[in-house]
């Protein structure tokens, strides 16, 4: 693996950095986007006990707040929901604009790695061919030895750049449609409160 990377030159070494970073960046976010940590079922339904029983004090609050992104976006609509449906609603959104922008960080980081890795090994391609016309220019094309590492080298920078670009660029499309989908969800539960408190109609909270 060793004589790989230094027959792939130095454009190996930020190739290698983006695959260091692109992983940490996929491992976290598996984690981070969680559909039980971001959107957990039974938050609307511990909130609907507590509105029935009128439990639903400061304290009971800020454990909610804390507890999930939906519990936080849950908070500050009932925080709100003295003053209205409208109120409400714009109370729920500006929370949700916070919740989604962590959801999407380091995604554009990621979509970054897919899109210059390949870049990247392009132009050791570029430096590796380079390198063979200059070597068949000092010492003709009866050196095989030196052309065989200058197309190694393009080779071997091109398959890695190429390497590491094509699963991130799939993590990161998959984890695009995850957040959309979580949010989604997390705009369902909001309504069926907003519903729940300001509407006449009935709304089924499991």
């Amino acid at each position: 693996m060793v004589e790989i990377i230094r027959a792939g030159g130095l454009l190996m070494l930020p190739i290698i950095l983006c695959s260091i970073v692109a992983i940490a960046i996929i491992i976290e976010r598996f984690w981070s986007l969680s559909g039980a940590r971001i959107s957990p079922k039974y938050v609307l339904a511990q909130v609907w006990t507590w509105l029935k029983n009128n439990q639903l004090d400061s304290s009971k609050l800020r454990e909610l707040r804390l507890s999930s992104p939906l519990g936080q976006i849950l908070a500050a609509g009932l925080l709100s929901s003295k003053y209205g449906r409208a109120a409400m609603i714009e109370s729920i959104e500006q929370d949700a604009a916070q919740v989604i922008h962590g959801m999407e960080r380091y995604l554009n980081t990621l979509g970054t790695i897919a899109a210059i890795t390949p870049l990247l090994g392009l132009l050791g391609t570029v430096v590796g061919m380079i390198r063979v016309f200059n070597e068949i220019m000092l010492q003709g094309t009866g050196n095989a030895n030196a052309l065989a590492g200058g197309i190694s080298e393009a080779l071997i920078s091109t398959a890695a750049g190429l390497t590491v670009a094509i699963p991130t660029f799939m993590f990161h499309r998959y984890f695009t449609r995850k957040v959309d989908s979580l949010v989604l969800d997390l705009e369902l539960e909001s309504i069926k409160l907003v519903d729940a408190l300001h509407s006449d109609r009935k709304v089924k909270v499991k």
